[in-house]
């Protein structure tokens, strides 16, 4: 909050080092500043999950990280006042082109770097190229290997309205660091007002 985050994400998957327990969580929400919206990540959650994580938390939004197929996340919004959005691992043109699928259905796709061990949170950058000059139907955002040193680089290529970092402002993995995330911050703030 007091680097001038406009979101945080609260990790609910048990294999990731960011793992935040449901208790957690709702307590977590509860000290967020009301500038701040929260966005409560699962990864193929299942249905019970999914409300409990909901009804304990009410975050703001929910990021669907794994499998998730459109028919799903519509079953979803019609069940909370939170909105949607879809992380999808960029791997070429077409993931762009197929993302229109969840048209109507998600508030914003979140681009990040295919899925290998973990869903996401890995570090690994994507193809910024991929996103230069493509014509989004559904609201975006861009992740996946972005850090302070590279943020700006990053928003310069793809014009991304929308950054998300985890990996890139940890001192180890699942362990923030204040000063990166002021860094990266600062960062977008500094390409924001030129």
């Amino acid at each position: 909050a007091e680097a001038g985050a406009t979101h945080i994400g609260l990790v609910h998957f048990d294999k990731s080092p960011r793992h935040v327990g449901l208790e957690q969580a709702a307590a977590l929400r509860m000290r967020t500043p009301p500038q701040l919206k929260v966005v409560l990540l699962l990864v193929n959650a299942e249905p019970e999950l999914t409300q409990k994580a909901l009804d304990m938390v009410r975050p703001d939004i929910v990021q669907f990280h794994g499998s998730e197929t459109p028919e799903w996340l519509n079953l979803v919004r019609q069940h909370t006042k939170a909105h949607i959005w879809k992380a999808l691992g960029l791997k070429n043109r077409e993931t762009l082109i197929n993302a229109d699928r969840f048209d109507d259905v998600v508030e914003r796709v979140l681009y990040d770097a295919p899925a290998q061990a973990l869903p996401g949170g890995t570090g690994t950058r994507v193809d910024w190229s991929l996103l230069s000059q493509f014509d989004h139907h559904i609201p975006w955002g861009l992740a996946g290997g972005l850090a302070p040193d590279n943020v700006v680089e990053a928003l310069r290529m793809t014009k991304a309205p929308l950054v998300d970092v985890s990996s890139g402002v940890e001192s180890a993995p699942g362990v923030k660091d204040v000063d990166k995330i002021a860094q990266f911050c600062k960062a977008v703030r500094t390409y924001e007002h030129a």
